[in-house]
Order: C-alpha cells, then structure tokens, then sequence
C-alpha cells in the first residue's frame, strides 16, 4: 500500500469514529428528551443547532492549533511547538468567557430568536441554554485539547475521549432528564464532557511528543503566537461557517417544494452525515499529514492530494451505491410516511454524483489546511456555496432531483477550481518556517 495511503487511514479512521461520536451526543439527548413532549424536542433541537455554529468559534483555536503544532512536531522543533500550544490556549481563553457569558446573558433574544413568540418550547430552550452556554466553556477546551493532540500525531485519543463522553451520557441522560427535565438533559452533556476534559487534560501530561516540548523555551511570546493562530484557524472556521449557513438557507430553497420535501430532506441529510463524516476524517488526516512533511514539496503535495482523493472518492462511491440500493429501507427506518418516503428514497437515489465529488473536494482541502493554503479554500467554498444555491433556487422546480443536481454541479465547480491550484500551489517559505 502507498505510505501516503497508509498514513492517511491510519490517521482518519479514529477522527471518522470520533466526529460521529460527536453527532451522537445530539442524537441520544433527542431520544431521551422526546418523552417529555414535541416542546421539549423542539427545546434541545435549537440548542444543538446552536451548538452546531459554535463549533466554528472552537474551530479558529482547535484547528489553528492542530496545523500549527503538527508543522512544529513536523520539523522536531520543541520551541515552536511549545509555542503553538500556549498560542491556542490563549486564544482559547479569550474566546471563551466572551462566548459563554454572552450567551447565558442573552439566553432568552436568543432562543427568541430561533422559535419567535412566547410559548412552553421557549421556556424550556431557556433552561436549557441556562446551563449549555456557560457549559461551552467544556466543549471549547475540550476541541483544543483534541487539537492539540491530533497536531502531536494522536488521532486515537481524541476518538476514545468522544467516546467516553457519550457513553456517560447515555447512562446519565436517562437519570438527570427524570430529575430535572430538559435541564437534566444539558447538566447531563456539560458534565460528561467535564469528565472527557480531565481525561484528555491528563492525556496531554502523557504524551511523549507534547512532554519533550514542555521544559523547551517557546519561540515566541504568547501574544504573537496567540495572532498566528487565530491567523492559521480563521480561514479555517470562516469555511466550516459558510458551508454550515449554505446547507441552512439551502432548506429555505427546499421548504418552496413543500412539507414533505423538506421532512424527507432533512433525514436523508441526517443518514448522509455517516458518509460525510468519513469525508472530513479523510481531510483531517491529509491536513496533519501535510503539515508533519513541513508543508510539503509540490511533488509531495500532488502524492498527498492524489491518494486522498483516492480514499475519500472509495468512500464517496461505496455511499452512493449503499443509498443507491438501501433508501426505502433507510427511510423505512425513520418510520416516514409514504410521501415523505417515496421524496427520500428520490433524493437518496439521485445524490451519489454529489457524494462522490464532495468527497474529492473536501479531501483536497486538507492539503490546502496542511500547507498553508486554507484562504484560497475559502475563496473557493464560498464560490461553490453561492453557485450551488443559485442553481438550486433554479432548479428547484424539477423538485429534489434538481435540488441534488445543483449540489452536484456547484461541487463540480469546486473540484474544477482546486485541482488546477493544487497542482500550482507554493507553499509560502517564510509561512513554513515560522510556524
């Protein structure tokens, strides 16, 4: 097997189990907190989504800090990785309490915000966001300590950790939501999290790469490695941000073909996520890869970019053929009616051209992330998000089909623009040579 390929699996299968591991937090709450009623649902619904557009406020820190420590480990150079780590704490540490504090003062014009009017599911969202928002304090630190050790070359830990977490949560979830309510389902999350944070805070002591930079004196000062940070993640979190507010308003676009449209959108949206997932654990994987080589030649790079697209494009391929065969029974599953039924299976069938092209997409951009390039991945993220719902407002009046057909296209384009930049891209020296 190629040792590019070899080396990006090794290091993508934890990440792939880790993200999931992260979407079932969200999903076991929903189970648990459904027998309270549609208002408790819709409750913990608009927490998570929120939850969803904070995790791009975690990504300038964590992902910042996930480049820059894995250039460092890269060049065996324990100042400049000690650097890395402290930079992302204190951007971490600015971030926070400005988060946290704001949201808990502004818990209600939030929830507000999202659901309108007064109502039983406001009141709960409240409660909820009560203890969640001061509680993001945990998830933040906690996606820069899985930075920080994804950077050092630890994928695995990062994978047991969100395991734990959910573990813990399935066990006391039941337990705190019969206590408290909605309430008990948010302590429930913030407090395993707390114990996945020790857990990981500990692995941190623990590991060779991370301790052998410690006694180093850092490279820079805390507050210039604080800015090359923010400077590494922003271009970064700006991409997840763009692509998380195209897949919103791409709901708008759908909710014009009809109730049933839109329900069967969003489970098949859902049950994409498993394949997704595996598509951004490629990217991760190829982002610290990229970075560990210093960036990279551009012969390295091509190798590196080539074999990516090759992994991700089989998972890609291998999810279109499954949805291709398994929609019925997949919407089945869900227990959707016949008409939210037969427009799923439409959608699930007609979206592999898209599956297979995003996965070659957000495979390349890792390389980009590792080697400096992440501006020119947003650049194109933002292109591609503006063609796909410009043709989907376009298209929409063959109904989902051409709802997939737009997707399918505007990932065209992406994949169009990065080949050709992969292939002339250099890597900034002096950017190497800093980080």
């Amino acid at each position: 097997m190629n040792d590019h390929r070899k080396q990006l699996i090794s290091l993508a299968h934890p990440v792939y189990f880790s993200l999931l591991a992260s979407v079932t937090a969200g999903i076991i709450n929903t189970v648990w907190v459904s027998r309270l009623g549609p208002d408790a649902v819709a409750a913990v619904a608009v927490a998570t989504n929120t939850e969803n557009v904070l995790l791009g406020v975690a990504l300038v820190f964590a992902s910042g800090t996930t480049v820059l420590v894995a250039h460092a480990r890269g060049a065996r150079d324990s100042a400049a990785l000690r650097a890395a780590v402290r930079g992302g704490w204190a951007l971490c540490a600015l971030v926070t309490p400005v988060v946290a504090v704001g949201g808990w003062l502004l818990r209600e014009p939030l929830a507000r915000l999202v659901l309108g009017g007064d109502g039983p599911a406001l009141a709960l969202a409240v409660g909820y966001f009560a203890i969640s928002l001061p509680g993001i304090a945990v998830f933040f630190a906690q996606n820069l300590v899985d930075g920080i050790l994804k950077g050092a070359g630890d994928t695995r830990t990062p994978m047991r950790l969100a395991l734990l977490a959910n573990g813990l949560i399935l066990v006391l979830d039941p337990l705190l939501i019969h206590a408290y309510g909605v309430r008990g389902a948010a302590a429930s999350t913030v407090l395993c999290r707390g114990v996945a944070l020790a857990a990981g805070l500990r692995a941190l002591r623990r590991n060779g790469v991370l301790r052998a930079a410690a006694t180093a004196r850092p490279a820079e000062a805390t507050g210039p490695a604080l800015r090359r940070t923010l400077r590494t993640g922003l271009p970064m979190s700006a991409d997840f941000t763009v692509r998380q507010t195209g897949a919103l308003v791409l709901v708008a676009v759908v909710a014009r073909l009809g109730v049933s449209a839109v329900a069967a959108y969003s489970i098949a949206y859902k049950v994409m996520y498993v394949a997704t997932m595996a598509f951004y654990a490629v990217r991760q994987a190829a982002s610290i890869h990229t970075a560990h080589t210093g960036g990279a030649g551009k012969d390295e790079r091509r190798a590196i970019g080539r074999q990516a697209v090759l992994v991700s494009g089989a998972l890609g391929l291998l999810a279109a053929l499954l949805l291709l065969v398994l929609a019925p029974w997949i919407m089945r599953a869900f227990g959707a009616g016949p008409e939210v039924a037969h427009e799923g299976v439409v959608f699930l069938r007609c979206v592999g051209p898209y599956l297979l092209l995003m996965a070659c997409c957000i495979a390349l951009g890792g390389v980009f992330e590792g080697s400096g390039g992440a501006p020119v991945l947003l650049r194109v993220t933002v292109l591609g998000t503006a063609v796909q719902l410009a043709l989907a407002y376009a298209l929409s009046g063959l109904g989902l089909p051409g709802i997939c057909l737009a997707m399918a296209l505007a990932m065209a384009v992406q994949c169009a623009v990065l080949l050709p930049r992969l292939r002339r891209q250099e890597v900034s020296v002096s950017w190497v040579r800093a980080v």
